[in-house]
């Protein structure tokens, strides 16, 4: 039996995905490796109607308990290979294969982070790794950039847009090009050329670092810009799906569909802002055309 559609990651776009199409009555199974970035995420601060936030674990959660209460299922498996098989699609783990008819990828991004002990309880609660979702959390307080090179100048740089008290460090040791680092001196902001042995935080909080000459930073606050996040589209490559030069996905930006007839694509891993909002409604609208298109085939 061939699904009507197979959705390859379990993160905010794959689940509003599942949702609809399951309202739609449509056979389909997600793959959800549980590694992404809302499986990281301790609270999102920009969504409309949790001006507190929300965790991306509870998110994770009641979408999926929605869409297997609308007939959906689930394997928690990573996805190897993927193949055009006459008109469906054959999508295989290590333990199993299984046939659709319409796939959407929705395998979003690997974030860079850095090898820090008490790094990820405290991300998306006092250290964070978008301007664009936090940088209203650190609105005149004290900030460190955890980072390296081009990336952590300009994530520095983004976040004088809040605050004046902002400490670089190059953690990766990454060269700064000199436009970068004439913006950062006309800020004052002079980064600080050592390596991180130690993050300190009590539970979620972070309460500062050390550097590797013993010194101490104190903070409250902190970002994260490494660089050199993956691009999960290794799947849509073995479709022959069109990327864009960062390797992100194009698709029609009104069905969501790629170049590759019946394989489209949501959140993060398109060629958009990466946002958890923007992943909600790229999912929903992926699955109206999706269903569109499955109703085409019977």
């Amino acid at each position: 039996m061939a699904y009507d559609c197979i959705i390859i990651g379990g993160g905010i776009a794959g689940l509003q995905a599942a949702i609809q199409l399951g309202r739609y009555r449509d056979n389909v199974l997600v793959f959800d490796a549980a590694d992404g970035r809302s499986s990281l995420c301790r609270c999102y601060h920009n969504i409309l109607g949790w001006p507190e936030g929300i965790s991306g674990a509870t998110l994770r959660r009641t979408g999926r308990l929605q869409a297997e209460e609308l007939g959906v299922n689930f394997i928690e498996e990573t996805v190897e290979q993927v193949n055009k098989q006459d008109q469906l699609f054959s999508v295989a783990t290590s333990n199993s294969n299984h046939e659709t008819k319409t796939i959407l990828i929705a395998t979003g991004i690997k974030d860079h982070l850095p090898e820090l002990e008490q790094l990820l309880p405290c991300l998306g609660i006092s250290v964070y790794i978008c301007p664009d979702c936090d940088g209203y959390e650190v609105l005149d307080k004290k900030v460190v950039v955890i980072g390296s090179g081009n990336a952590a100048a300009g994530m520095a740089l983004a976040l004088t847009n809040w605050t004046s008290q902002i400490q670089l460090i190059n953690h990766g040791r990454q060269p700064i090009e000199e436009e970068m680092q004439s913006k950062l001196d006309s800020r004052g902001i002079k980064p600080i050329d050592q390596s991180i042995v130690e993050l300190k935080a009590d539970g979620y909080q972070i309460r500062g670092v050390k550097l590797e000459d013993g010194s101490n930073l104190e903070t409250n606050h902190a970002f994260v810009a490494m660089g050199g996040n993956e691009v999960r589209s290794q799947l849509a490559e073995q479709l022959g799906v069109e990327l864009y030069k960062n390797k992100h996905i194009l698709v029609d930006p009104r069905t969501k569909m790629t170049n590759v007839e019946n394989v489209f694509a949501a959140g993060d891993i398109v060629a958009h802002s990466e946002q958890v909002t923007i992943a909600m409604g790229d999912g929903m609208q992926a699955a109206i055309w999706i269903h569109k298109k499955i109703k085409q085939q019977h």
